[in-house]
């Protein structure tokens, strides 16, 4: 379809749900899921040529946790779409109440290019699910995957269950359209820019951000598990999840052993020379290698350092002596280069937490009883983990979404379903059976009654 040709197709069915029985749905989910695991090697090749990243990276990234909510989906959209029943009261006494999920109708899903196929599909197949009529925006950073997704998508949906945007439309014409529901994966420009837009038509939404990400390690941690863990995480994707590590604050006396311990993990991990191992992943663009090259003159390099102009790649990269005023500090990273700044107490670490904006994660390795209690009472995230990283995103029980500025609405699991939907509570009278109680006038015997089921006598 051409620009016009959408904008026509988008306005031909606002607030119109999705008139396709749950058996025709799950029959189709039945069968996007045999094409998404007979793709496996194109599904890979597509991500590889957008970002250069290995197989097995991908495999658990992203093609496992796709199959798994389909698969989830399959098997429990009629338990999570089937009506409920709800408790009465003295108001409504003896209606009968259910509740229904009611899909929104049309949802705009803008996705994004870190993990270009999850982070596209996974929405789009609860938003369908639900009953809802799809529209999926891609990123112009992912053409590889954005084609694979094309063809994947196609081969099971419709254009009038899933219709798939490209660059057809600028991001404006997209907005100007009216929707029922917006889910949308981004930065924080791209979210103040939805949600501008979606004031006009009061649309609800969904907006799944970043953030700088802390890392505290204390002198209590056990430094090679720490240092292997966030190496991991941090350097993931290269650096390119928005719930990687962004920084670490480390207490004093272990920061030497742990930057040790940290490049050696490095280099098992990845090498001595990473970039010319040929499969650490790149960036997507010369806008972002160009961005994260400008941001290694600051502070004292660790370990890395090392770029690639044309593969668009920067090695891991550990840069300590950094302070809050620095750029590094100022926003999200998004790159493989991991800022140190020190901490000397658990008093400092509160103060300097309840300075950030709340992030989409905090992590802590080695909390004592009490800095365990003070991080979960007295700070907010998206997401609070003890001794690990990133480890919840793959956990599709573990509801994922920010807060405050970090983004807003969690999905995964039974959320990547009922997101989409309209709890509508449907209340059903008894026509035999009227209480007079409630019609004027009230007196002494109307108080005494009430006062007295409503626990006031």
């Amino acid at each position: 379809m051409d620009s016009e040709q959408i904008i026509r197709t988008l306005s031909l069915y606002p607030g119109k749900k999705l008139e396709q029985p749950l058996k025709v749905r799950r029959a189709k989910l039945q069968d996007f899921l045999r094409q998404l695991r007979s793709s496996k090697n194109e599904f890979h090749a597509a991500v590889n040529a957008d970002l250069n990243r290995d197989y097995a990276d991908t495999l658990l990234s992203e093609l496992i946790p796709l199959c798994d909510i389909c698969r989830y989906l399959i098997s429990k959209m009629s338990d999570l779409l089937k009506p409920g029943k709800l408790p009465g009261s003295l108001a409504t006494f003896p209606a009968t109440i259910k509740s229904y999920r009611e899909p929104y109708g049309r949802v705009l899903i803008i996705s994004t290019w870190n993990y270009p196929i999850l982070l596209s599909l996974e929405p789009v197949l609860g938003a369908y699910a639900a009953g809802n009529r799809v529209i999926l925006k891609l990123s112009p950073r992912s053409p590889h995957s954005n084609a694979f997704i094309k063809r994947l998508v196609s081969k099971c949906f419709s254009s009038d269950e899933i219709l798939i945007i490209g660059e057809e439309l600028s991001f404006q014409q997209l907005l100007s359209c009216r929707y029922d529901y917006i889910f949308a994966t981004g930065n924080s420009n791209t979210g103040r820019e939805i949600l501008r837009s979606a004031a006009e038509n009061l649309t609800p939404c969904t907006i799944e951000l970043g953030g700088k990400n802390p890392c505290i390690v204390t002198g209590k941690a056990d430094i090679s598990i720490a240092a292997r863990r966030i190496v991991w995480g941090k350097f993931f994707n290269a650096g390119q999840s928005c719930c990687a590590p962004d920084f670490l604050y480390v207490h004093k006396d272990i920061k030497s052993a742990l930057m040790n311990k940290i490049t050696a993990e490095i280099r098992k991990m990845y090498g001595e020379h990473p970039l010319d191992t040929g499969n650490f992943t790149c960036m997507p663009d010369r806008n972002a290698y160009d961005r994260a090259c400008k941001l290694l003159s600051e502070g004292r390099l660790i370990c890395g350092g090392d770029r690639d102009p044309e593969k668009l790649a920067i090695e891991p990269t550990v840069i300590d002596m950094i302070d809050e005023s620095s750029p590094l500090m100022k926003e999200e990273i998004f790159a493989p280069i991991l800022p140190v700044m020190e901490y000397s107490s658990e008093a400092e670490i509160m103060i300097k937490l309840s300075s950030l904006e709340k992030p989409l994660a905090l992590y802590c390795f080695g909390a004592s009883g009490t800095l365990r209690e003070k991080l979960i009472t007295g700070t907010s995230s998206g997401a609070l983990l003890f001794d690990d990283v990133l480890v919840h995103f793959s956990n599709m029980h573990i509801p994922f979404g920010g807060v405050g500025k970090s983004g807003f609405g969690a999905y995964h699991g039974s959320r990547t379903l009922t997101l989409f939907t309209h709890e509508k509570p449907v209340l059903t009278q008894c026509r035999h059976l009227d209480l007079l109680l409630r019609y004027p006038p009230h007196g002494k015997f109307f108080r005494k009654i009430v006062e007295f089921f409503c626990g006031l006598g």
